[in-house]
């Protein structure tokens, strides 16, 4: 047995009301030993996941600019620049899911849910995991496309609080519709999203490539003001990010935290 069904301190049921503060304290013990737990749980593929993901970003700029062919300047800082939103986006959208389907599977979702724990601990301890674990290939991803296209970045003083929020958005997504959902169509759900993003979301190219219908379909959507908020953080010379980029991710972002708790109430 772990030390989190053995130690006294943790699976002891708290008192029936308390203070806020007493609450707040729990619920911060229980997230730090949930985000323990999950790491020694995956240790053995947590490095091949960041392998994965880093080649991805890599993959994606070196890939999409031998698609293009001829890549001019402006080609080149969509693909330098799109390629970080991908791997953020992708971890959340597709490996947060699997791997909330693998520990629903497996039973052990189930079992963390019988521990005297706030539910919003387990949410907050899978999303610091997966977001913690994008960041790797964001960093790797920018650097490369910076050596293959021979461009400068304008980093703006924000570029790393946006990268949290974009992982931490898409990673509530998927945990969203991950609770939500039956496994398989959880499943089959993350792979179509895979091929929606890489095909026909504007973080790689412009939005005026798509068609009028799509454009304005991700006026709705995270995804085109996710890349708008990267974009502009990393070449501030060239993009732009407006208000309404921030605000359509914030809402999506409290939007999907919102459905994973109340999905993880109704499961508990």
């Amino acid at each position: 047995m772990t030390a989190l069904t053995t130690d006294p301190r943790f699976v002891r049921t708290p008192p029936p009301g308390g203070s806020p503060s007493s609450r707040a304290l729990l619920g911060l013990r229980g997230t730090l030993l949930l985000l323990q737990w999950q790491v020694r749980r995956q240790a053995q593929f947590l490095p091949l996941m960041a392998v994965v993901q880093t080649a991805l970003a890599v993959s994606t700029v070196l890939g999409y600019g031998l698609l293009i062919g001829n890549v001019d300047g402006e080609a080149a800082l969509f693909l330098a620049t799109g390629a970080p939103t991908i791997t953020l986006i992708v971890i959340g959208l597709v490996m947060t899911p699997q791997a909330m389907v693998q520990a629903r599977t497996e039973g052990s979702a189930d079992w963390l849910r019988t521990l005297p724990l706030p539910r919003g601990a387990f949410l907050a301890a899978d999303l610091t995991v997966w977001t913690l674990l994008a960041l790797p290939g964001l960093i790797l991803g920018t650097i490369v496309g910076a050596l293959r296209y021979d461009i400068t970045y304008h980093l703006a003083p924000w570029v790393l609080p946006v990268a949290i929020l974009i992982s931490l958005t898409a990673a509530s997504i998927g945990y969203a519709f991950a609770a939500l959902l039956p496994p398989m169509i959880t499943q089959l759900v993350s792979q179509m999203l895979v091929f929606l993003l890489l095909l026909f979301s504007p973080v790689s190219f412009p939005a005026a490539n798509l068609p009028g219908w799509l454009r304005t379909a991700h006026e709705i959507l995270p995804i085109e003001p996710m890349a708008n908020l990267m974009r502009a953080g990393l070449a501030g010379q060239a993009f732009d990010a407006s208000a309404r980029d921030l605000i359509t991710v914030l809402a999506w972002c409290a939007a999907a935290v919102t459905a994973a708790v109340l999905a993880l109430r109704r499961r508990g």
